[in-house]
């Protein structure tokens, strides 16, 4: 027999509970299924929220064909492959709405696998629904999310899950022919986390674990008995696997050691992937520290390393020794900002051209049309260093690195206005 959380999956959205800001009667996504025109969207959020439910109730509601991807297992020719399905089957006797393609877990999909995905999207070919547990700004292509709207599903409510307990007990053709006593709840949801599939996994087990004829109580003590876990709030596949990363990140961003050691702690008591800790370290050494102490870029990517070498639990100990070099560290942020600007500034002025005398000349054509004229060679000069012009014309007066203070950075200023005059 199927597993009760497939079983008790909404076929529609009367039966779907949750994410009323989508589906509730003003709801993006509702208004999309009433018109009958569905858009290609991405859904954000940690694992039980519906996405993959939400996903198959669209391709119902508007009769669409329906193909499913998981990035964990697809390569670049079975997307390929479903393509050419969708282009065959699009406008099919049985199908009303343009063909949908579902992709589980996209943020694993490599570049050129997100690449191959573009042309299809782009030209209506299918409808990209996908699903993913982390950022799509960081896991997924500028190409791919300019196409694509972005739309955050919620850990569910505990009003919800009393609803999804209810229709359980009442509709499942098991658990409705069961003795069940409710007594208390509050384990019950605890252990849920805003899942819905791990509470109807956890009532599975609770039914299983019951004799014939036995009745079923649903209480904080039978539940934990039966979990056998120590109910401890972290849970490194829902919600608080975000908060306490973001507790982590804040800690170091604020140079407070001990909070950051606690926070670890609580993410290896919880069963954390340690590369995953490791990983967030890189990014906040570069986008945190960055110039004040370029260090901590190789102690970060060292400890990502080391990690992967001897695992756990002897990893506790690098990884506690980077957080707590990672807090005492001068922080500046000037890098990061330095690149969104130039990038603002690529978004808002294009592709201006590049002055002639920084050209490439490898052809005696190239040089006849002024490519590299006049371009100054640094190390033929005192200091190897002389001014001249680096940017296009248009910029020529423009700042992007706005540097903050600390002595790293103090003495790239003293180097900089010695070379360039007064630096902002």
């Amino acid at each position: 027999m199927q597993p009760l959380a497939e079983r008790l999956r909404p076929q529609t959205l009367d039966q779907y509970i949750g994410q009323q800001h989508l589906v509730g009667p003003k709801g993006i996504i509702r208004r999309m299924i009433d018109s009958g025109k569905i858009s290609s969207f991405i859904l954000w959020g940690p694992p039980g929220v519906g996405k993959t439910t939400l996903a198959r109730i669209i391709a119902n509601t508007t009769k669409s064909a329906f193909f499913t991807l998981s990035a964990v297992t697809s390569g670049v020719k079975d997307v390929r492959e479903i393509i050419e399905r969708a282009q065959r089957e699009s406008g099919g006797m049985f199908s009303q709405g343009r063909p949908i393609l579902f992709i589980d877990e996209i943020h694993r999909f490599s570049k050129s696998q997100q690449d191959s995905l573009l042309g299809a999207v782009e030209n209506g070919t299918v409808t990209l629904i996908g699903a993913t547990t982390e950022n799509p700004s960081f896991e997924v292509i500028r190409p791919l999310l300019s196409r694509a709207q972005v739309y955050t599903l919620k850990p569910l409510l505990e009003s919800d899950l009393k609803i999804l307990l209810d229709r359980a007990i009442k509709e499942d053709e098991v658990l409705s022919r069961a003795k069940i006593r409710i007594e208390e709840t509050d384990a019950l949801f605890r252990y849920a986390g805003g899942d819905a599939r791990k509470l109807l996994n956890i009532l599975d087990l609770l039914e299983q674990s019951a004799g014939v004829g036995e009745e079923i109580i649903i209480s904080d003590q039978t539940v934990t008995d039966r979990l056998q876990e120590n109910p401890q709030a972290y849970d490194k596949n829902g919600e608080m696997h975000y908060d306490i990363i973001s507790a982590f990140i804040k800690s170091i961003r604020g140079s407070d050691p001990d909070a950051a050691v606690y926070w670890l702690a609580r993410m290896i008591a919880g069963g954390e992937d340690p590369e995953f800790i490791a990983r967030r370290m890189v990014i906040l050494a570069s986008e945190d520290i960055g110039l004040a102490n370029p260090n901590a870029m190789l102690i970060a990517n060292t400890t990502f390393d080391v990690i992967q070498k001897i695992g756990m639990p002897e990893g506790r100990i690098p990884l506690s020794e980077c957080a707590i070099y990672l807090a005492q560290s001068p922080k500046s942020n000037s890098a990061y900002l330095a690149i969104d600007a130039a990038l603002a500034e690529v978004e808002r002025s294009g592709n201006l051209p590049v002055p002639l005398h920084l050209r490439n000349a490898p052809t005696s054509l190239m040089k006849q049309l002024g490519y590299g004229k006049n371009y100054l060679y640094a190390h033929d000069f005192p200091g190897n260093f002389v001014r001249q012009q680096f940017r296009p014309d248009a910029i020529a007066g423009m700042t992007f690195w706005h540097p903050c203070s600390n002595p790293a950075e103090d003495v790239m200023v003293q180097r900089h206005v010695a070379r360039w005059g007064k630096k902002d």
